[in-house]
């Protein structure tokens, strides 16, 4: 069936999908009792099942199809994990106060819109000139602007009673896994490469939140640790099922081609064939719960915008009301955040990859200067000097100083930092059955939150009734949709309405979601299922008496079939499936 043209575009559709959205109980602002708290929604019944579902077809993905171990972990992490990660230093937005009457703050970025291309890639001092250059002033009473300082997101708290132990509300839930690493790689089986998948809630104490569900300061992620050799950037899944799959891509260059994920890695587009995968699995994710792959995209960050931890990343983006809106992250993380966690814990993270064969190689190996260690390290001397003698030139840091795994006299491994006068250089020829690596990361992120909105975006249509009015159709995938079929009585008499009740409850049995509704006209009824998006209508009538058949009616189409009522559960099963 055809659509009316045009659609509603822009700000009218976001204000019809937020009216929808809080009406059928998709997700409406917290607190509103007590007048709401910018930054934070509550997902309601059927928002809560749409993300649930959301959340399950992720899982099934990365967990059931690409072999992933599942972590959940801690929401509150003592400071020196985050110190560790980099959070503390680096987890910072630029804030900008207004000097005038509200005393209100402000994300620079947000200030300097319109009058840079990309705002959030300036530092402090170019925002304050910036802004003094295009007379900006405070956007609520027009007072003047104070100079832009960084402002760190996370949420911090004290454990414990009285001063307790510092620590802080995670801000994404990829540490959790970092910081399990060594549990993880034993149950991995020990070998490379393998993933870690966490789904929960990650916190961020936003300056200024806008955009309802896209910008929120607790929040729902979706993260992958996908663990590499070094020198390797191939995942076990056939990068061959990617190859031929179409995609936007706008690379660093800004200019955006459509090309095979095969021709980008061909081309050079794509260096690294790791995250050319995930963009390809993340791609078939979005299009699976309900993006448009028309609205879809993948764009190359520049090197001023990446994370302190990324070395690459590309973002998958969603046209949407408010412009293009990153939904996923696939990001090469390098060993940005095992080596900093080996650093602060002093831990061995390291592991021992086999070789096929065994190899002959020249290494550069690092040889004790006794005379230097004995007074440095006394009693540790001894350990210190076998550990020196097991690394080589890949322990040497930039200060000139080396990190090595000490043994200690009951077996327990630390690291120590070992001064460049205690050491040299030796060139040595050896065979070796394996290496020491410290593993690298591709992490694919997902914003789940932004996604459902965006989902019920891109499912958002209208249609003409028969009355000509203007009916809302929300044409989730099957799959997706929080309730599976509507279960509706012709009449609320002669039975019928017993007979439609018992179905319902035998539908609920077999694990369907199904809602009853008994109310009003029959029209009316399938009109607000379809609002709802519910992809399939059962209707019980006076034949359903006669010959225990019913009607399933599309959502899309409004078109009826007929089927035995016994058949029902297996049949709007295969339907969900094949939508």
């Amino acid at each position: 069936m055809d659509l009316p043209d045009p659609q509603p575009q822009g700000q009218d559709v976001r204000d019809r999908v937020t009216s929808l959205a809080k009406r059928r109980g998709f997700v409406w602002p917290s607190f509103e009792l007590y007048g709401g708290s910018a930054g934070f929604y509550d997902w309601g019944p059927l928002g809560a099942a749409l993300k649930r579902n959301v959340q399950g077809q992720w899982l099934r993905m990365f967990v059931n199809e690409e072999g992933m171990l599942e972590l959940d972990s801690s929401l509150i992490n003592p400071r020196e994990v985050f110190e560790a990660s980099g959070h503390i230093a680096e987890f910072t937005d630029l804030l900008v106060d207004c000097l005038g009457k509200c005393k209100a703050s402000f994300r620079a970025d947000h200030l300097a819109e319109g009058h840079h291309p990309n705002p959030d890639t300036l530092d402090a001092a170019q925002v304050d000139a910036l802004l003094a250059e295009k007379g900006v002033v405070c956007p609520e009473c027009g007072g003047p602007l104070g100079k832009a300082r960084p402002f760190n997101l996370m949420f911090q708290t004290r454990v414990g009673p009285g001063e307790g132990r510092e620590g802080y509300l995670r801000p994404e839930t990829a540490q959790g896994i970092f910081i399990n690493f060594p549990h993880l790689y034993r149950l991995g089986r020990e070998r490379l490469p393998f993933g870690v998948v966490q789904l929960g809630r990650a916190f961020r104490n936003e300056i200024s939140p806008r955009q309802g569900v896209l910008r929120l300061r607790e929040f729902n992620m979706a993260e992958a640790e996908v663990f590499f050799h070094p020198r390797e950037r191939d995942w076990t899944g056939d990068i061959a099922n990617y190859r031929d799959l179409e995609l936007a891509l706008v690379p660093r260059d800004g200019k955006e081609r459509r090309m095979t994920i095969g021709a980008a890695i061909d081309e050079g587009v794509m260096h690294n064939r790791a995250v050319a995968y995930f963009v390809g699995l993340t791609a078939r994710f979005l299009a699976s719960v309900g993006i448009d792959p028309a609205r879809l995209r993948f764009r190359q960050h520049l090197q001023t915008e990446m994370a302190h931890y990324a070395s690459d990343c590309w973002d998958a983006e969603a046209l949407t009301s408010f412009g293009w809106v990153e939904l996923v992250g696939v990001a090469d993380r390098g060993d940005y955040d095992l080596s900093r966690h080996q650093e602060r814990a002093g831990l061995d993270l390291t592991v021992f990859v086999q070789y096929d064969e065994p190899r002959e190689l020249d290494i550069e190996r690092l040889a004790p200067v006794h005379k230097m260690l004995g007074p440095r390290f006394k009693g540790e001397a001894k350990a210190v000097a076998e550990a020196l003698k097991a690394a080589d030139s890949t322990a040497i840091r930039a200060d000139g100083s080396a990190r090595v795994v000490v043994q200690g006299a009951k077996g327990h491994k630390s690291m120590v930092t070992v001064p460049a006068e205690c050491f040299k250089l030796e060139r040595v020829k050896e065979k070796l059955t394996g290496e020491r690596v410290l593993p690298h990361v591709v992490e694919p992120s997902f914003g789940i939150d932004r996604i459902v909105w965006c989902v019920l975006e891109h499912s958002y249509t209208e249609r003409a009734g028969e009355g000509g009015e203007v009916l809302t159709v929300l044409r989730l995938p099957a799959a997706m949709a929080p309730v599976t079929a509507a279960v509706l009585p012709l009449v609320n008499k002669d039975g019928i309405d017993e007979l439609a009740m018992r179905l319902d409850a035998e539908l609920k049995a077999a694990g369907l979601r199904t809602a009853y509704d008994g109310s009003g006209s029959i029209g009316r009824r399938y009109a607000r299922a379809d609002e709802a998006g519910v992809p399939f209508s059962v209707t019980v009538d006076y034949q359903t008496k006669e010959d225990q058949t019913v009607t399933i009616r599309w959502r899309d189409t409004s078109e009826q079939v007929r089927v035995p009522a016994a058949h029902l559960p297996g049949s709007l099963r295969q339907l969900a499936e094949a939508d």
